[in-house]
Formats: structure tokens, C-alpha cells, sequence
């Protein structure tokens, strides 16, 4: 039976978990449902850090973000954002730069009606709701082409996302593309999780999320690099999160390494 909630978006089916929604349950959020938080605790079950390594991915975001904005950047397109919650790209950037522009993408429905409340008086912020796995859908979407000019680099973010892109789909092709539609000196971000560090603990995730709307898929530290290919990877390269620049993060901030982490810049 359906949540009822007033900020449920018209037509959605809440017995039917998403990602967007484990993900907010993993990181504090309010934003979620029943079934979210089944899968959520299933999650917590058989990995115990699993908020510590959540935080970890919005970490190494907002350190990315504060990497692109110290090159230049001043328009980022944040794919996959997932739900609002507190140091979203837009609060990062536009708290230094309030001309600073910011899209984001996603396909949760969820995710999509809260960022266009909380964007709605904010002229230089947008949301798209679309697959990013369609790249074209994506850059000829009117909010995209009202905010970000493909003539001047980009940040663009893919920030725990491309773990639910399958193997099908090519998650290194989607990025190749992405890459392929922005200008020189645009820097790309992505992180990945792996079950490189803990096989047993990271197969019962796959287990819990595979009957919910974004099944995932782990991949190895070689898989994860072929990303990156065609850009010329920062320093310190493609690492555990915790070892990404953490002189941008607080004093102490560390976390799991079942995070693969890295910034690009196309040359």
C-alpha cells in the first residue's frame, strides 16, 4: 500500500524501492519509504559501514567540486544526483560564486520533485529528469541548454552512480560520450564502488538491491580505470576516496576504500 505522503510526486509506486532512496536512507535523509528502508537495512546487515562509505562518496563530491571550482569551473552538470540533501553543488559553488551554474539529472521521480522545490526561486539552478544513460536526451534537454554552454568547460559529476549502469549498458561508453559532447579543460569526476576489499560483503549488496529499480554492479580498480580513458587523469589518480585530496575535506575526514575515486580532465 502506497506511503501517504504529500510530497510523493503523483503516481508513484513506493512499494518499490530506488536507489535515489537507499541512498538518502544510508545518508540520514527523510526522504524515503518503507521498501527503501527494507533494502537500506539489508544493506547495513551485511555492511556495516555502509553509511560511513555513503558519506564517503558525498565527501569526495563536494572535495571534487572545490578541486573544479579553484581550476575555473563555473558550470557543473551533476548526473545521477540523487535526492537533495544538505551540501548539494549548487550550495558548494554558489556559496563562492552566486553566478556559478548547476544542473542536475536524475530519473528518480522522488528525487527530481524535491530539487525543483528547493531550486524553484534559484535562476542559476535547474533539474532534468531523464535517464543519463541517454546522453543525447540529456544535452538537448531545454533546462541543459539554458544553463550550461557546451562552448566553455564543464564539471561534470557521476559521482556514485555508475555502479547501477550494467555491464549492457557500458558505463565506460556512457562517460566516453559525455566526454565526448563537452569542450577542452572540462574536468570530469567519478567514483564507483568495488568489491575489491570486501567480495563476500559487497555480493549480499548486489543481492539486496538486484529486486529493487537499480540493480548494482561492482567493478574492479582495471575496470573502473577504462572510464577514464581519452583524459588525462589529476593527481593523485584513481584512488580509494580517502586518499583524494583530503587537504580539501575536513581536518581527520577519512572512510572506507570500497570507493573508487578519480578526476579527469579532457585535454
Amino acid at each position: 500500500m502506497a506511503e501517504p505522503f504529500s510530497w510523493v510526486p503523483a503516481g508513484i509506486n513506493t512499494d518499490v524501492p530506488s536507489a535515489a532512496r537507499v541512498y538518502d536512507f544510508l545518508l540520514g535523509g527523510g526522504h524515503n519509504f518503507a521498501s527503501d528502508r527494507v533494502v537500506g537495512e539489508k544493506v547495513l546487515g551485511v555492511l556495516r559501514d555502509g553509511r560511513a562509505i555513503a558519506s564517503s562518496n558525498r565527501s569526495f563530491m563536494r572535495r571534487a567540486v572545490l578541486l573544479m571550482m579553484q581550476r575555473g569551473i563555473t558550470q557543473f552538470l551533476d548526473l545521477g544526483s540523487g535526492i537533495p540533501t544538505v551540501g548539494n553543488v549548487h550550495e558548494i559553488v554558489q556559496q563562492e560564486n552566486p553566478d556559478a551554474r548547476v544542473v542536475y539529472v536524475d530519473h528518480d521521480e522522488v528525487a527530481v520533485s524535491h530539487s525543483q522545490l528547493i531550486l524553484e526561486d534559484n535562476p542559476n539552478a535547474g533539474v532534468v529528469q531523464a535517464d543519463m544513460c541517454s546522453p543525447q536526451d540529456v544535452l538537448s534537454d531545454p533546462v541543459v541548454k539554458d544553463l550550461i554552454d557546451l562552448s566553455q568547460p564543464v564539471g561534470l559529476l557521476m559521482v556514485a552512480v555508475l555502479h547501477f549502469v550494467s555491464d549492457e549498458k557500458g558505463p565506460a561508453d556512457v562517460v566516453a560520450r559525455y566526454r565526448d559532447a563537452v569542450p577542452a579543460g572540462s574536468l570530469v569526476a567519478l567514483s564507483h564502488l568495488t568489491a575489491d576489499f570486501k567480495p563476500h560483503e559487497m555480493g549480499a549488496v548486489v543481492d539486496a538491491m538486484k529486486h529493487s529499480r537499480d540493480p548494482m554492479y561492482f567493478r574492479s580498480h582495471a575496470e573502473f580505470l577504462t572510464m577514464f580513458e581519452g583524459m588525462e587523469v589529476l593527481d593523485p589518480g584513481v584512488v580509494a576516496a580517502p586518499h583524494w585530496h583530503p587537504e580539501l575535506g575536513p581536518a581527520g575526514e577519512g572512510g572506507p576504500e570500497d570507493v573508487y575515486v578519480g578526476v579527469a580532465r579532457k585535454a
